[in-house]
């Protein structure tokens, strides 16, 4: 075991989730006992990118050192207090290259990567607590490669993250979107119509299935299935009217698709790592079924309800599993420090808590697997099979 006491940096990427707070506690208030300092680096990768490495700079904005007192405020509460951007240091486009760069990165896209491992040993940090999902990860793996010494804890509440059966931020998106459609199905029944619920989920639906099989839909599509509009208007007409309230659920991941369509955008600009932005597969979805659903309720039109649910899912306090995973996760990534060990991702993996090499994160995709868990003819997960599943059922893909 490890007897040198040294510096821990952390920083959160990518989207906000509940829990992310949590876990900063759980890693500074454990480091701290064990004679650790902690400096939390601020705005995901862009504090990294952006230090001045001067000790007469103010370098307020870019990270922090860390105590119990800051950590304990905000602990209990949701998103990060870190803050958090999309900040991609391998590929920064010339106009978001810090200013005391620009003379030196004037390229079109810029790697940065020198620049983070110089400012980490600036800091002096010996060991990098990088919390995020597959794109702020990614990165880390490549800090891996570099020499850093990186423990990688996973985040998103699409739950995709390969390597781990959990992610940060899952638990809560579920029980809010369940509890949101509880909320809206009561004017769905009022009006009778047919509800629309859009949900995050770029590449994998399981923030769509497992809301779905909890009860808080009657279907769902998700981006690895692309749907037939015409049979989710026959299905949802259909559980329409054997309602005694005559209304019916649908959950749409934003990444699913119409059968010869593409994913829906909802403008055409790139984050730092490629993405287009999603959003508006909903309004078309509602759109279809407002248009379609006469023919299947002896020709009178219904109409619908299309709500994006976005960030109502990720905001606001965790639940208990994003309260108590965070804690585990975060103890568990001072485990590995205190052992000397580094290049690893702390993971949930058949129940129980592990952790598995950090390239995990770039070897694979983790989607939901269709042929086991989804019903493509009815448009809704399988209810079968359970024996031995973990706690989330679909969460090993």
């Amino acid at each position: 075991m490890s007897t040198k006491k040294d510096v821990i940096g952390i920083l959160t990427g990518g989207g906000d989730v509940p829990g992310l707070n949590p876990a900063i506690r759980a890693v500074t208030i454990r480091a701290l006992r064990e004679g650790y300092k902690v400096i939390g680096l601020r705005r995901g990768w862009l504090g990294p990118i952006s230090i001045l490495r001067d000790e007469h700079a103010d370098n307020s904005e870019h990270f922090q050192i860390l105590t119990e007192e800051i950590v304990n405020r905000a602990g209990r509460t949701g998103g990060t207090f870190l803050h958090t951007s999309r900040t991609n240091p391998s590929a920064v486009k010339k106009e978001d290259v810090p200013e005391p760069l620009r003379a030196t990165y004037n390229q079109d896209k810029n790697d940065l990567t020198p620049e983070v491992i110089k400012n980490l040993d600036w800091l002096g940090i010996d060991y990098l607590i990088p919390i995020g999902g597959d794109d702020t990860l990614s990165f880390a793996t490549r800090l891996h490669k570099e020499g850093v010494k990186v423990v990688a804890i996973p985040k998103t509440m699409d739950n995709d993250v390969p390597g781990t059966d959990y992610c940060i931020g899952f638990s809560t998106c579920v029980s809010r979107t369940i509890e949101l459609s509880n909320r809206l199905r009561t004017s769905a029944g009022s009006h009778e119509r047919v509800l629309v619920m859009e949900v995050f989920g770029r590449y994998a639906g399981f923030t769509a299935m497992l809301p779905t099989m909890a009860g808080a839909a009657n279907r769902c599509v998700i981006p690895e299935c692309k749907f037939d509009i015409e049979h989710l208007t026959e299905l949802l007409c259909y559980d329409r009217a054997r309602h005694p309230s005559k209304y019916s659920v649908v959950i749409v991941s934003e990444g699913a698709m119409f059968e010869g369509g593409e994913m829906v955008f909802s403008d055409k600009t790139t984050d730092a790592f490629g993405h287009v932005k999603l959003g508006g597969i909903g309004d078309l979805v509602s759109a279809e079924l407002k248009e379609r659903g006469a023919k299947y309720n002896k020709g009178k039109p219904i109409n619908v309800i299309n709500q994006r649910l976005g960030y109502m899912v990720r905001g606001g306090d965790p639940d208990a599993i994003d309260s108590i995973v965070p804690m585990a996760y975060g103890n568990l990534a001072l485990d590995l420090i205190l052992h000397g060990h580094h290049g690893r991702l702390v993971v949930l993996k058949n129940g129980r808590y592990d952790n598995t090499p950090i390239e995990a994160v770039t070897s694979t995709k983790k989607t939901v697997n269709v042929d086991r868990y989804y019903n493509k003819e009815r448009l809704r997960p399988l209810y079968t099979d359970f024996e031995m599943q973990p706690l989330f059922i679909m969460a090993s893909g």
